[in-house]
């Protein structure tokens, strides 16, 4: 509790303890977010659904580490300290303890009287007379009246009784009416200090400390209302009360005009009054919204209080305000703030558990500490969506919660303006989606996860003796023959020479010395992929992983074999033809039900056909046997699938291997329909078959599309 003589604890002093979450000398910095990590660390969620920012707001929720190991925080660790934060508090304070020091403030008042008059009583017991000393003190009340007087033992008229008490006896009998009154002092806060107020002290110290307690009560009350005050107040005059008086009444004909579409005298007001609010009131606006503040803070403590505690606090309120005079403009103030801006959340009960006590200026504070904690809390949360993210107040982050969260936050508002300037995503409408550049990253992106995890021997190579001119020179060497490409590797052709004459000069060669390096085929293809889009691959996880092995096929032709051709063919219930850009926003609900590969197989043997030269070949990622074909025009859908299903999707392969196309199908499931269905399959087309796990089924792809890339010349 401050006082006139009491040292008060800041509001600073309050909470200081408290901000330290981790050590931090203000040289460490969150390294800023780099673009290729970023997009990196979505790959896979843009390949399974495409939602670019779906995928950003992951980033956010979690957050995000680079690979030196720094650690972004996310807004859920964000909304975790500030509920730690604000627990805390509640966990510390107690704010019965406001009643509960103003009590023992007045039982000291009480106290003080009652030694007052005990010791009154033994001086002038100790005198022998009371000498009517006592009639100075019997007139000390603020608003003593006749009657009071007589019922505390004040003065009497003269009695024209010839046998009146002796002076001693008139002292007693004050003390004793005195006593009784003390005694009868009502238990709440409100009417004892009314009790008082009209009570005539015996001893000055207890009135002394009686008045300051009221005006330490009036000041803290004040304070509640108007923040800027708490300098100003610390000694209220009778003369600073009526100024403040005139304050209120001045702001609630402001108000009022607001209220009535009037235009208030807003300059004029902050010219006379602008040292009772706090810096940064710009508009009326602004001064309606922190006197809501404060009002919703206030209503907050009676709120978060017991039902007795809120009571009394109210009553002592009304006491403490009519008593200055201002009872009623506080009410007429407190109803034109809720009239121009209705109440709202800012009004919220906390539940406290601590034991240390505060004063009502300190329960302030806390008010205004933890409002702004529930500030901050609905700006992350209204941040999940990506549009808000700058609402947040990184300063009070940084008040509140320290450097780190704050340079976490300044970079998730940076997140999607990275990836923007980096190419990856653009806003197209009020959507985000991969560009083109975007895609390729992913592409090698998951090129490199396939790669990293590679095992050459998963299946053989095929190697196939060759003769001929061009292609790439290895580093292996050969005897030179007709034919071959004269790439000469001299310091071998010498030593051959060497080896076969002898040391000396002149060196001499001989056709059986030229040595030269092998040469390697790089062949041209053309490649088409099916992928199984039925609601079974997505059911069992597989089609992530055909997703991104088709996008590293791409991503490898592109970089490696830019003369190699490339389609995707999607196919369910038909098959069309989709680019790697769709990729990643393909989905089970835009195909339906049903496994059509005879379609697939037909628009794949149309795209090949445009190419008369190099390799054709198509590799058929699927989970599940042919459910579905067109005949007539029409699709033709049947489960478990008839034999007229297989038929003509056989016949479908025999077109394509025919026209000298290669089909190698990757089986994600090994189901017997499947099975039966695949090996006769292989005996009409010269292709292969593999079961591959989702996990290893970009090794197998893209291993066996480099080895038959490349065919050694021998």
């Amino acid at each position: 509790m401050s006082s006139g003589n009491e040292e008060s604890r800041s509001p600073s002093s309050l909470f200081r303890q408290l901000y330290r979450y981790s050590r931090w000398d203000g040289t460490q910095e969150v390294s800023p977010f780099d673009p290729d990590e970023l997009i990196d660390s979505i790959a896979d969620e843009l390949l399974g659904d495409g939602d670019v920012r779906t995928a950003l707001q992951r980033i956010l929720q979690r957050g995000f580490q680079n690979q030196q190991g720094d650690r972004t925080m996310g807004l859920q660790r964000i909304l975790e300290r500030l509920r730690s934060r604000r627990q805390e508090q509640l966990d510390r304070y107690d704010l019965g303890g406001l009643i509960d020091q103003i009590k023992e403030k007045l039982d000291d008042v009480v106290r003080t009287e009652r030694e007052g008059i005990d010791r009154r009583l033994a001086d002038a017991r100790g005198q022998g007379t009371g000498d009517g000393s006592q009639e100075s003190d019997g007139t000390s009340g603020t608003n003593a009246d006749p009657q009071a007087a007589d019922a505390q033992g004040g003065p009497q008229p003269p009695s024209p009784n010839p046998q009146s008490p002796s002076p001693l006896q008139m002292l007693e009998n004050i003390a004793s009416r005195k006593q009784e009154f003390l005694n009868q002092l009502p238990s709440d806060l409100g009417g004892a200090v009314q009790a008082l107020n009209d009570y005539e002290f015996m001893d000055p110290e207890a009135r002394e400390k009686f008045q300051e307690l009221l005006r330490m009560l009036q000041q803290q009350m004040m304070q509640s209302y108007f923040q800027g005050l708490q300098q100003s107040m610390q000694s209220m005059t009778p003369q600073d009360l009526a100024g403040l008086r005139q304050m209120l009444q001045d702001l609630n004909q402001m108000l009022r005009d607001r209220a009535d579409g009037r235009e208030p005298e807003f300059e004029q007001f902050m010219e006379r009054w602008g040292d009772a609010f706090p810096e940064g009131i710009e508009s009326l606006d602004d001064l309606v919204q922190s006197l809501q503040d404060r009002i919703g803070q206030m209503q907050s403590l009676l709120q978060s209080m017991s039902p007795e505690q809120r009571r009394q606090l109210q009553e002592m309120a009304e006491q403490l305000m009519g008593q200055a005079g201002m009872g009623e403009e506080l009410a007429e103030l407190a109803g034109l703030i809720e009239r121009l801006s209705p109440a709202g959340a800012w009004q919220r009960q906390f539940s406290f558990h601590g034991d240390e006590p505060l004063s009502l200026v300190e329960a302030m504070h806390l008010m205004e500490h933890l409002q702004e904690i529930d500030a901050l809390e609905r700006q992350v949360q209204q941040a999940r969506d990506l549009s808000n993210i700058d609402q947040i107040d990184v300063d009070r982050i940084r008040e509140l919660l320290g450097e780190d969260a704050a340079q976490s936050v300044e970079q998730l508002q940076q997140l999607q303006r990275i990836l923007e300037e980096a190419g990856y995503i653009t806003r197209r409408g009020g959507e985000l989606e991969l560009t083109a550049r975007g895609m390729r990253r992913i592409g090698e992106k998951a090129l490199q996860d396939i790669f990293q995890h590679l095992k050459r021997d998963s299946f053989g190579k095929h190697p196939i003796n060759y003769r001929g001119a061009g292609g790439e020179r290895v580093d292996e060497t050969k005897v030179y023959e007709y034919g071959d490409p004269f790439a000469l590797d001299m310091e071998q052709t010498l030593m051959n020479s060497v080896v076969r004459e002898g040391p000396g000069t002149p060196v001499r060669l001989a056709p059986g010395d030229f040595e030269v390096y092998r040469h390697e085929l790089v062949s041209q293809s053309s490649t088409v992929i099916m992928l199984d889009m039925s609601r079974s691959m997505f059911l069992r996880g597989c089609i992530l992983a055909a997703k991104k092995v088709t996008v590293a096929l791409n991503s490898l032709i592109k970089g490696l074999y830019p003369r190699d051709n490339l389609y995707i063919i999607a196919f369910s219930y038909y098959a069309r033809q989709i680019s790697p850009e769709d990729l990643p926003r393909l989905s089970w609900s835009e195909w339906g039900y049903g496994t059509n590969m005879q379609h697939a197989f037909m628009v794949s043997r149309q795209l090949l056909a445009r190419h008369n030269m190099g390799n054709k070949q198509v590799i058929l990622v699927t989970d599940g046997e042919p459910t579905a074909y067109f005949e007539g025009g029409q699709i033709e859908f049947s489960y478990p699938p008839t034999y007229r299903t297989f038929q003509e999707t056989l016949r479908e392969v025999g077109r394509c291997t025919r026209e000298n196309i290669v089909i190698n199908t990757f089986m994600m499931e090994r189901g017997r329909y499947l099975t039966d269905f695949v090996d006769q399959m292989t005996k009409i087309n010269r292709g292969r078959a593999f079961y591959a796990t989702p996990d290893r089924l970009g090794e197998y792809i893209l291993v066996d599309y480099v080895d038959n890339k490349r065919k050694v010349i021998r």
